[in-house]
């Protein structure tokens, strides 16, 4: 253990090695709720690209398993390292080292939080549109688990939003995959191979994000309906009629309930019209002329009375920007809430309806409890899960994982699989995609250095 704490002195300095009770408590865990938390053997934080590749060739020579961490904000243990593994923590290398307003891309080391993006690519009255719910969040840490969030349904997701990566290898090669063209044909895709890989095939050391204009005019639209069915039933229709928000989310009853509560937000809804709702629908949408968006929020609201709503609020910016920050918190509030765990499974918009039906069966007949919110306009439902009891709430996610599947989804829509979920993926995925990923693993990591445990046994 001395000779491997050494040489990552040697490469990094010493004052940024970590050994031993001298690594704060925070480095050993994430925000998932559920997983062992163990302290790593070292913590090294390397400030270039170089220090990177030397580290991991120093864990592939002594064997030493390593986890990549950013902000440590995501949800499925990915960034909870081993107990004798290194954690790389990329907190030093947080540059944002171009805005090329041009080509509307920004190239950014992986500690860059998404804050700290948002507030310079402002500057130029541009942004990077994914926002997975938390600004602390790192840039490094969207590419691993594929983040999105809820401007996901008109900007995409993390994957969608990423054009090139520079990349290290575990044997401490370096790569750079994409760059700044939009599009290319030029053999395997390796930057798409990477992002959402949870550190399991190779660490982003830069990363280069594409922008878009940030639109000055928004308005936001709240509907209550008097039940959850007609709420998804409504998104496909919304979507189709072509007025392209940039939010569409549904909240249910109890979970508007909590976040209102908690935030102590009033939304202007009278107590009859709040009592009768069972869900609700937050549409946001954006416009460079302000005619053109009063006109779209004209044609939504009407759109809205015949899809059903009981009513329609437009909001003022201040309760509509607490109401946003309220609906991206929604993780926090099930947490204080005794939720033992929330997931985020995606399936295709029409099977929503289906999905949440089955999943609220599920959950009755384990006695337990699932409420949320969700990601309407792509399908994405995030479930608080409540069943204290380890083994019944095993077998209550396995089943809605199934169900999920069978209906075209998949287990994580923008979490990850991380250890939380991997036995339920190893279990519920085709074995022929288990057995080639882990092909691709092997290719890329051969000695199995990278976040073992993560994705696989």
């Amino acid at each position: 253990m001395g000779d491997v704490a050494q040489r990552l002195a040697e490469i990094v300095g010493a004052n940024q090695v970590l050994t031993g009770e001298d690594i704060p408590d925070h480095y050993a865990s994430d925000e998932a709720l559920v997983g062992e938390v163990h302290r790593p053997a070292y913590v090294a934080k390397p400030a270039t690209t170089a220090e990177v590749a030397q580290l991991l060739g120093a864990a592939t020579e002594h064997g030493v398993p390593v986890t990549a961490r950013g902000s440590g904000s995501g949800l499925s243990a990915a960034a909870r390292p081993r107990p004798d593994g290194l954690l790389i923590s990329f907190e030093r290398m947080n540059a944002i080292l171009e805005i090329d307003t041009v080509n509307h891309v920004a190239v950014v080391q992986p500690g860059v939080t998404l804050s700290e993006l948002d507030e310079k690519t402002a500057e130029a009255g541009l942004g990077y549109t994914v926002y997975p719910g938390e600004m602390s969040a790192s840039v490094g840490g969207n590419v691993g688990t594929n983040a999105g969030g809820m401007r996901a349904v008109k900007y995409g997701v993390t994957r969608h939003n990423v054009l090139g990566l520079e990349a290290v290898l575990p044997t401490g090669e370096i790569i750079r995959t994409g760059g700044k063209p939009v599009k290319t044909s030029t053999g395997y895709d390796l930057t798409q191979l990477i992002i959402g890989s949870e550190g399991t095939l190779a660490l982003a050391t830069e990363i280069t994000v594409k922008l878009h204009p940030r639109l000055r005019h928004g308005a936001t639209v709240l509907a209550p309906f008097t039940d959850l069915d007609t709420v998804v039933r409504a998104v496909p229709t919304i979507l189709a009629a072509g007025l392209e928000p940039h939010i569409l989310e549904y909240i249910d009853a109890l979970t508007m309930a909590a976040i209102t509560y908690t935030t102590g937000l009033s939304l202007g809804v009278p107590d009859e019209v709040r009592e009768a709702s069972q869900a609700y629908l937050v549409v946001a949408m954006e416009n460079r002329d302000p005619d053109r968006l009063e006109g779209d929020v004209a044609s939504l609201g009407e759109l809205l009375g015949e899809l059903g709503a009981s009513d329609v609020y437009v909001l003022d910016g201040g309760s509509a920007r607490k109401l946003i920050e309220a609906r991206e918190k929604a993780f926090w509030t099930a947490k204080a809430a005794g939720a033992d765990e929330v997931i985020d499974v995606v399936v295709p918009r029409s099977a929503m309806p289906e999905f949440l039906a089955r999943s609220r069966e599920l959950a009755a007949k384990t006695e337990s409890g699932v409420a949320g919110c969700g990601h309407a306009g792509d399908g994405n439902v995030h479930l608080g899960v409540f069943q204290k009891d380890p083994v019944k709430r095993a077998s209550l996610l396995h089943d809605i994982f199934a169900v999920g599947m069978e209906l075209g989804g998949a287990i994580s829509g923008e979490h990850g699989i991380g250890r939380a979920k991997k036995e339920h993926f190893l279990q519920l995925e085709d074995p022929a995609k288990i057995e080639l990923m882990s092909r691709i693993k092997h290719a890329f990591d051969p000695a199995g250095i990278l976040n073992p445990g993560v994705l696989f046994d």
